[in-house]
């Protein structure tokens, strides 16, 4: 078919019979000779026609949002209010609807936002719309954005049209007449035109269409989105040159909200990487040729770390009494969730915390018995080893019934591990403090390129907190020891930052070198951060600076996290950080609270996560495993000592050190040796 004839076919006015002139007639055309089209064979050119009523409708119906979209399909639906959840100040409203028997929940800020999400979900579960413009205004989603059904040159199947023959099959097609649309509306206000639009992209003839297909799903994924989000603003977030004087740069963009972030060789590979992130994140579209790998993509789905945000926040409203108890008050929250695979429905708060300051320096105590860092992550992490615990006592017991729950097994060398498919995540209200904070969101709003100072010297650097404050700076100090007598005369205690600690556990593992004679490493699954969250950056922080480790021992990795934000993360809260911390572990009923500046409990007696505590409970341990455990020799009575004993900790951990260093990121900076240096005592 000549280009010609392709345009003319656009108009419908071409539908009418034209006259021949005598020139054509005396070569010889004929009305039936006139186009030769497959299509129109055998239907008398009755198909052409409804062609073009079908890209009349596709092309004439406007974006909607999902409640008119489901309202047309499905009228009469009934919105029930489910729940309201939150804080006065950050209410989270829960709508739900019932369609074809089946309730779909939607969640929100408010009740408007909240309808809508679960008309999208309802939307979702049994209709494709007839084109990418209409599924991305409806509810944000959409199949194939290449896929053109319009297309003069798609050779459209037969089963298009089954749904709109009549009972009694007519010859000459005679209701397909362009001026009988109401049978064509209805049938497409009842969504039959609507399911039958997948049909089109497997029965089409692998010809010119093919390629022309594969043309459009190679768009440039920059293109695209500007297409969905016009007016973006592309910014250089770094430009560093690496080995062998090879440039690599940073390009950020901020689509609804959310920003998103891309590197490469040239700055045009960097905003199509950022661009590609924010179709994946906002529209699902993941075009073929920049389908990222499991290596190089760690995104959580975003309905998946809602509810675990949900679920930490729910859990701590329990705890504090709707908000009105006095520890409700924080400024980071953090919680670890337990999950079989990603079945949020078996999913358990496992622990919380909260928390943003750190023991002053005449505090520290030589007994194990302050808990040095309250910052809510690190608490978190104490408290999972407290959890760790309990469950490897519950596998020690006697009654099967006990084992049976606990979360570990046994190996035939000795010693525990995991269970199959039981996975780990952290919710963090906002992003860590330390390097992942640096390049967060807020800073971009206004000039991203007023935040190319912080890329220069310290991206990627160890920091340290700071003493009786909030933030963090470099590490300054080549020696990588404190003293203690230099702390006692007012020296300040240097603090590593969480983001440090996260990338540590990451090769390490959360359980400690205690645990670490008993069971393999445990990692986190995934990071889910409420506000100040940079996708890119927490990325490079958290995996990439630690690319270069080294080849690790046997059930030691190279942790990939997944990362993800939330939809509507709880609202900054103004004024001074509490000075105490909370923790609460699964198992027990109230808050436990830390007075951070001392790091014991307000009425001055050691918290259960303390040191002491862990290594009390170590010992139990050790007098019972160790005729299971052939490695295992005599039990130390010094903390320092017993935390030795698990030598490939011990040398992983140095491993890393090592790799920092190397890296040109600083030394990681420990505590005085004194603090560990405590006989126990029973």
């Amino acid at each position: 078919t000549s280009s010609a004839e392709v345009k003319e076919n656009r108009n419908i006015g071409n539908l009418e019979d034209h006259p021949i002139s005598s020139n054509e007639r005396a070569r010889g055309v004929t009305p039936s000779s006139k186009r030769k089209r497959p299509l129109e064979e055998g239907n008398n050119g009755h198909f052409c026609k409804l062609q073009l009523i079908w890209k009349k409708v596709s092309w004439s119906v406007t974006p909607k949002n999902a409640l008119v979209q489901l309202h047309e399909l499905k009228p009469g639906l009934q919105y029930k209010m489910v729940s309201q959840t939150g804080p006065v100040h950050a209410p989270v409203f829960a709508v739900a609807v019932e369609v074809n028997g089946l309730t779909f929940e939607g969640t929100g800020p408010t009740k408007k936002k909240a309808k809508m999400r679960a008309a999208e979900l309802a939307l979702k579960s049994f209709v494709q719309f007839p084109n990418a413009c209409q599924a991305h205004f409806a509810m944000g989603n959409c199949i194939n954005p290449s896929t053109d059904f319009t297309s003069d040159q798609a050779d459209f199947p037969d089963t298009l049209f089954k749904e709109f023959e009549p009972s009694t099959h007519s010859e000459d097609f005679s209701v397909y007449n362009p001026v009988n649309n109401e049978l064509l509306s209805t049938a497409y206000r009842h969504g039959r035109l609507l399911c039958h639009t997948l049909d089109l992209m497997g029965h089409g003839k692998q010809n010119k269409h093919k390629m022309a297909s594969k043309a459009e799903s190679e768009k440039n994924p920059v293109v695209l989105l500007n297409e969905l989000r016009s007016g973006l603003r592309y910014v250089c977030l770094s430009e560093t040159v690496e080995k062998q004087h090879i440039k690599s740069f940073v390009m950020a963009v901020r689509v609804d909200g959310r920003t998103f972030e891309g590197s490469g060789r040239s700055k045009k590979l960097a905003k199509g990487q950022a661009a590609q992130a924010a179709l994946q994140a906002l529209f699902n579209i993941r075009l073929p040729s920049h389908i990222p790998s499991r290596s190089k993509c760690h995104h959580l789905p975003q309905d998946f770390a809602d509810s675990v945000y949900q679920m930490v926040a729910q859990k701590f409203q329990e705890l504090t009494d709707n908000f009105t108890s006095m520890h409700a008050r924080h400024k980071t929250l953090a919680g670890i969730v337990m999950t079989k695979g990603l079945d949020i429905r078996q999913a358990q708060v496992i622990v919380l915390s909260s928390g943003t300051k750190c023991i002053n320096g005449e505090y520290i105590n030589d007994q194990g018995l302050a808990v040095n860092d309250c910052h809510a992550e690190i608490v978190a992490r104490r408290a999972f080893v407290h959890f760790l615990y309990s469950q490897l006592e519950l596998h020690l017991s006697k009654r099967r019934e006990d084992w049976e729950r606990s979360i570990f097994v046994r190996l035939k060398e000795g010693g525990y591990r995991l269970r199959e498919n039981i996975l780990f995540h952290l919710y963090v209200s906002t992003s860590p403090c330390g390097d992942a904070r640096l390049n967060s969101p807020y800073e971009i709003t206004t000039d991203l390129n007023s935040s190319k100072h912080i890329v220069r010297k310290y991206r990627g650097h160890l920091r340290t907190k700071i003493e009786s404050g909030e933030g963090t700076i470099p590490v300054r100090c080549h020696n990588a020891a404190q003293t203690w007598d230099g702390v006692l005369l007012g020296e300040q205690l240097i603090t590593m930052s969480c983001t440090d600690k996260i990338a540590r556990w990451n090769i390490l593992g959360l359980q400690g070198a205690l645990l670490s004679s008993f069971i393999e490493p445990m990692y986190l699954h995934s990071i889910i951060v409420g506000s100040l969250y940079h996708t890119g950056h927490l990325s490079r922080v958290m995996s990439h600076r630690i690319e270069d480790v080294g080849q690790l021992p046997a059930s030691y990795r190279r942790n990939q996290l997944l990362l993800s934000g939330v939809s509507h993360a709880d609202a900054r809260q103004p004024g001074k950080s509490p000075s105490f911390s909370v923790n609460w572990i699964v198992g027990n009923m109230d808050l436990e609270v830390i007075n951070a500046t001392t790091g014991k409990r307000t009425c001055g007696s050691p918290s259960r996560l303390c040191k002491h505590m862990f290594f009390t409970r170590w010992a139990k341990l050790h007098g019972k495993l160790s005729t299971r455990i052939p490695s295992h020799g005599d039990m130390p009575s010094v903390y320092s000592e017993a935390k030795l004993v698990a030598q490939t900790y011990q040398s992983v951990k140095q491993q890393l050190f090592k790799a920092f260093q190397k890296a040109g990121l600083g030394t990681w900076v420990k505590k005085p040796p004194e603090q560990d240096q405590f006989l126990l005592t029973v």
